[in-house]
């Protein structure tokens, strides 16, 4: 045992030794380890001047690196075979990359790295005038590696430039008319920049002044000849209201002392057409309510040849609209002045009157009496039967009977200015025993249930009135032309009442013979007459971009009138398009028209072509919830006759039977503007109610 424990310690001996023996020679080799050598470091810089640079810093010996980046930030570390990244702005930086090795010995490398951004590339610059104020001007431009863009519009000297971002639009309004250069310098991030400039011209006022004037136009010369210490000019609109919403109106300050006959007036280029219409309009704002506003025509030359009409204000601080009518006036006379007086017949007093939509228009259209929304009368006897017309002695309801059946009594019946007609019934009406039900309040029975597609017809001179569409009734469902329904599926086609108006058109007594006897209704109408907006005579509005055609809805880029055009096309920029109240549609034209070459004619005024002469048997159909409007009748047309839907015309013969197009009010439903796709563009019409 005693050998073993000697044994045991002599290994531990020797161990130890030897250990001791291998850290001296650790220990002098480390005196030999130098410093990192061969210090560098590659830079990669990004080509979208967003100055972010990739760092990988190279040693030999290094355990680890130290970067500072030269530009006042944070350093950072990275070990071999890492990338460092870092943003930087345009310039040269020195950048310094300290090796450090496993020792801690270190070595310091500095390099330079220039960081440099594009000029902005691919500038593109839109620079265009407003259609309707061509003194506005919009500057948009796009680039690429672009921040921001300095727009100059040199209308001043040092200007301030106005800053863009991509996808923003510069606006700036001229005050006088010229040449101006607009400049557009495109900056990067850096000192590179990209610049454009163009030409602008800012026109003047020249336009001359048409029928109806609404002061709207910035290129129409609106020159009001001011007499008597009254003076006229145009303004921005100081009082909007649902009576008038445009932006600009005429404005007549009659100075403290003004003649009683001060006033203004405005020569039009052309003499004014009294052959269809006779009734001037225009919207009025005065101080005073009853004041005399006195519209007069005159002739060119000759002062003493005129007519003149007065109306009165009715109200004070608002809108109204004063109607003249001119019927009277010598036709064979030429008008071309067209004369305001406010207040005439009292010396002046420093008040300010604006008016607006000056324009002419014919004798409104006959609207039948029957237009509108009617109810049963809510009174005792307004339903009854009896042996003979007019005798209710069988039964008749009682006052008691309209609260019992009020879901009878609240049913509408409603006759439309397009001829349709409609039963509106909610929810609920009175249901009777041949309808399945047990002469109670439910819910309406299919075809008397307001669904039918139906029409009237109205023949004043008879007294009778015929509802077409099955389902479609007046007063009860079950009552018609010789007997009383059994059964709802045997509801007729057609049903026709005498029909009795009183009350200036607002009660309509009803009879109806169902052969052995005779039912009455007393209807009484909601309300006044509903009178459509599109019902009176439109034009093509005499200004350029009236008409036009593009790619898309709206775009009228390939072509559009100018407003040369409204002088050298004037035969189709007089054809009117007559909207009725009784849903009647007509192209009146006259003896000539634009015909172009798919007419056989050669782009020149000539004699109307059939069938697009104005000789079609006509309707119209507006759907306002849709915005659509749809011309029924081969060779009736808004705007010009080969637009149809889904193409255009090459033969006169192939015109369709309905043309159906977009169109949207605006102007107090005095402007109209109408799209229709013709498969491969768009045309787009823009008319005014004269």
């Amino acid at each position: 045992m005693k050998i073993l424990n000697k044994i045991a310690a002599l290994i531990v001996f020797i161990a130890l030794a030897t250990a001791c023996e291998t850290d001296k020679d650790l220990l002098y080799s480390l005196d030999y380890i130098t410093a990192p050598e061969n210090v560098s470091a590659v830079f990669d810089i990004t080509q979208d001047n967003t100055g972010l640079v990739s760092i990988v810093p190279n040693a030999e010996g290094a355990q680890k690196f130290e970067i500072l980046f030269g530009d006042g930030s944070e350093p950072a570390e990275s070990k071999p075979g890492e990338i460092v990244t870092h943003i930087y702005e345009e310039g040269v930086f020195n950048v310094t990359i300290t090796a450090i090795g496993i020792t801690g010995l270190k070595t310091v490398h500095t390099q330079d790295l220039n960081v440099t951004f594009k000029a902005p590339e691919n500038l593109s610059v839109t620079v265009a005038n407003d259609t309707q104020n061509p003194r506005i001007v919009t500057v948009s431009a796009t680039a690429d590696f672009v921040t921001v863009f300095e727009v100059y519009f040199g209308e001043t000297e040092d200007e301030e430039p106005v800053l863009i971002l991509p996808g923003e639009v510069a606006t700036y309004t001229y005050t006088e008319a010229g040449s101006y250069e607009v400049k557009v310098i495109a900056k990067s991030a850096g000192s590179a920049t990209s610049e454009y400039t163009e030409t602008v011209v800012v026109p003047d006022a020249a336009d001359p002044v048409n029928l109806p004037v609404g002061f709207e136009s910035f290129t129409v010369n609106y020159a009001f000849v001011n007499f008597g210490n009254a003076y006229s000019s145009v303004i921005d609109n100081p009082d909007k209201s649902d009576i008038n919403t445009s932006n600009r109106v005429a404005q007549t300050v009659k100075i403290s002392g003004a003649e009683i006959w001060a006033g203004s007036f405005l020569t039009l280029e052309n003499p004014i057409d009294f052959s269809t219409r006779t009734i001037f309009k225009l919207k009025l704002w005065s101080p005073k309510a009853g004041a005399t506003v006195k519209l007069k025509v005159e002739n060119l030359t000759n002062g003493e040849i005129g007519y003149e009409i007065d109306a009165l204000t009715t109200v004070a601080n608002e809108w109204e609209e004063l109607s003249f009518d001119f019927s009277g006036i010598d036709k064979n006379q030429e008008y071309q002045k067209v004369v305001i007086f406010f207040d005439f017949g009292n010396v002046g007093d420093d008040s300010t009157y604006y008016f607006d939509d000056i324009r002419l228009v014919a004798p409104p259209s006959e609207i039948s009496p029957l237009a509108g929304t009617w109810k049963v009368a809510p009174e005792a006897g307004a339903i009854g039967v009896g042996p003979n017309q007019g005798d209710v002695s069988w039964w008749a309801n009682g006052a008691d009977d309209v609260n019992a059946r009020a879901c009878y009594f609240d049913d509408t019946y409603v006759f439309g200015l397009d001829g349709s007609f409609s039963n509106v019934l909610g929810d609920e009406t009175w249901i009777e025993g041949w309808q399945g039900g047990t002469d109670a309040c439910g819910a309406p029975v299919a075809p008397h249930d307001g669904t039918a597609v139906a029409t009237y017809t109205y023949d004043q001179a008879a007294g009778k009135v015929t509802l077409n569409g099955k389902g479609a009734y007046l007063g009860l469902a079950k009552v018609f032309n010789g007997g009383e329904l059994a059964n709802p599926a045997d509801a007729p086609n057609s049903i026709t009442y005498e029909v009795t108006l009183s009350d200036n058109d607002n009660t309509m007594i009803l009879d109806i013979s169902i052969g052995g006897g005779w039912w009455r209704f007393k209807l009484v109408k909601e309300g006044g007459p509903v009178v459509s907006p599109l019902v009176g005579t439109w034009q093509m509005a005499p200004e350029a971009g009236a008409i036009g055609v593009g790619p898309g809805l709206g775009d009228i880029s390939w072509w559009s009138n100018s407003n040369d055009d409204v002088a050298g096309r004037a035969c189709f920029f007089d054809d009117t398009y007559v909207f009725g109240a009784d849903g009647s549609f007509g192209n009146v034209l006259g003896s000539e028209t634009w015909i172009e070459g798919w007419q056989g004619g050669s782009d020149a005024c000539g004699t109307p072509v059939a069938p697009h002469d104005g000789t079609a048997d006509a309707t119209y159909t507006w759907d306002a919830e849709a915005g659509t409007l749809t011309i029924d009748g081969k060779g009736a047309y808004l705007g010009i006759p080969k637009a149809f839907n889904g193409g255009e015309l090459a033969n006169p013969a192939d015109a369709p039977d309905s043309i159906t197009y977009n169109i949207t009010l605006a102007d107090n439903d005095t402007t109209m503007i109408l799209d229709i796709s013709i498969g491969g563009g768009w045309w787009r019409f823009k008319l005014v109610k004269i």
